[in-house]
């Protein structure tokens, strides 16, 4: 189990070692072909900010290697905004007091047309954590309504049992996205303060029990924003590595949420609440690049969370896919674009006019993921 690895490893161990490479240990990494942990904590360490250039060279290289010049499209279809954790960063947290809403399955359905209309072969089902409202039960039944429209369903939601994942798996889940948020595990409780997703050791188990259950790929990320991120995605690295080591049959991706702005009510007003950002858009792309660098394999994806024009210019950097046209709340394409939605959307434009950038760019767009008979 990952944690037997993570618990050998301090916050502040693993921080020093990123904050102390050289000039030199960027270097090595760099003209390496094969690399390791400790050549990606050069590549995400302030040493290699001079090196951006030559890291975005090598990474668009490398990706067009493995994944040629595509770029894959998929759109979340958020099911519910009920949920049961408080969690200080998220518009769907238990003390935020919007109206709470649960798709039936008529709506399931009606969304899922209007995403099939779009283009979309790809969906990413979203829920809060309310396992009595959006348990097992409900989530097989919406795979179950979307699977004649959809030939890959992904979902993001709260941490299943082994036993659970299979039952998903067995009505055609295809990936399952777990964010750890952080990996400091004294700040994580401070972040979310109640609920069940405040248990640490058990959110941190998850890919575990994924990788057990034998889901075709997991997706893994970090929260960017609430701690120091280069110490977050060196833990990040570190639990893919063990991933792969250890589910080898099973496929992986990165997303690289940065805190975005939530709409809160208290007290009957509505409020934007803000966050500081610690990461610009060049360290951005260096952490793009530097998981590039380091595993050629690894699928990378950016959502609308990020801006347009910093969207068009990742692309040829090593990005493999995207979301286009999303909607963060329940019925947001057909049924309630008005209501609170889970974080702000930066870039708005229609799946079409996002597909049309892509071609653009001399890159293929892929609605489909791949076959798991490939």
């Amino acid at each position: 189990m990952f944690h037997e690895i993570f618990d050998q490893h301090g916050w502040q161990e693993i921080k020093q070692q990123v904050y102390t490479c050289t000039e030199q240990d960027v270097l090595n990494a760099l003209h390496k072909t094969r690399r390791s942990l400790y050549d990606f904590a050069a590549l995400i360490s302030p040493a290699a900010a001079p090196y951006l250039e030559q890291m975005a060279g090598l990474s668009h290289e490398l990706t067009v290697q493995r994944f040629g010049k595509t770029v894959q499209m998929y759109a979340p279809l958020y099911l519910s905004n009920e949920c049961q954790n408080i969690c200080t960063y998220c518009a769907f947290s238990l003390d935020n007091k919007i109206r709470r809403r649960t798709l039936s399955d008529a709506e399931i359905l009606q969304e899922g047309r209007a995403l099939k209309v779009a283009g979309f072969e790809h969906i990413l089902l979203v829920t809060g954590e309310a396992n009595q409202t959006v348990g097992v039960a409900y989530l097989r039944n919406a795979i179950r309504i979307l699977r004649p429209l959809f030939p890959n369903i992904s979902v993001e939601v709260q941490p299943l049992e082994e036993e659970e994942y299979r039952q998903l798996i067995g009505e055609g889940l295809h990936a399952v996205l777990v964010y750890q948020e952080t990996y400091h595990q004294e700040r994580y409780r401070d972040y979310h303060p109640k609920g069940k997703k405040s248990n640490f050791a058990y959110r941190l188990g998850t890919p575990d029990r994924l990788g057990k259950a034998g889901i075709h790929k997991i997706g893994l990320g970090t929260l960017i924003g609430l701690e120091d991120w280069r110490t977050d995605c060196f833990f990040t690295a570190m639990h893919i590595s063990y991933l792969e080591r250890t589910y080898w049959q099973t496929k992986y991706s990165v997303s690289f949420p940065r805190l975005r702005p939530i709409e809160t009510l208290q007290a009957g007003e509505h409020t934007l609440k803000r966050f500081d950002i610690y990461m610009s858009d060049r360290e951005l792309v260096q952490l793009i690049c530097a998981y590039r660098i380091w595993n050629p394999y690894l699928e990378l994806s950016i959502s609308t969370r990020e801006e347009q024009r910093f969207r068009d210019h990742i692309i040829k950097l090593g990005i493999t896919s995207m979301s286009a046209g999303s909607r963060t709340n329940p019925g947001g394409y057909t049924i309630e674009r008005d209501s609170l939605e889970q974080f702000e959307i930066s870039d708005e434009r229609t799946p079409a006019e996002i597909a049309g950038m892509i071609r653009d760019q001399g890159y293929e767009v892929v609605w489909k993921d791949w076959e798991k008979t490939f």
